[in-house]
């Protein structure tokens, strides 16, 4: 199989140009070339845009991406690594929810302190964003 750049951007889902920005950052390895100097795509590059395409899916930086696939590359080696990129992700997310669900509680705070319709000059939640404490900024 062997491919350019627009079919595989077809086949996959990517635009050409985050393609070509894969291939930059080395996520994607450069292809071999046509005679008349197009990139010429394989298999082994759709199922590397598979691969990272789920990895961002799951909310997985490129970075991370990275460091998956260098474990990808090379499957005799210890998946320990892996363990542990999925590891800290998990953490990460965890720490996001928890400030989301801190943000969603201040909402709703802020949300109750003003119940009906009345003048703007009068509204609570727009006092209290005014006079809001310096350690929240």
């Amino acid at each position: 199989m062997e491919i350019r750049i627009g079919q595989l951007a077809k086949l996959t889902g990517y635009q050409v140009e985050t393609i070509r920005f894969y291939e930059q950052k080395g996520i994607l390895p450069a292809p071999v070339r046509s005679e008349s100097n197009y990139r010429m795509y394989g298999k082994t590059h759709v199922e590397r845009l598979q691969f990272v395409r789920r990895c961002r899916s799951l909310g997985m930086s490129l970075e991370e991406v990275r460091t998956l696939l260098t474990f990808h590359d090379q499957p005799g080696q210890p998946c320990d690594g892996v363990n542990d990129v999925l590891d800290q992700h998990i953490a990460d997310i965890d720490r996001q929810m928890a400030e989301l669900r801190a943000l969603h509680t201040e909402l709703m705070r802020l949300r109750a302190s003003c119940g009906s319709a009345r003048p703007a000059g009068e509204c609570q939640i727009l006092k209290e964003l005014v006079n809001a404490p310096a350690d929240s900024l």
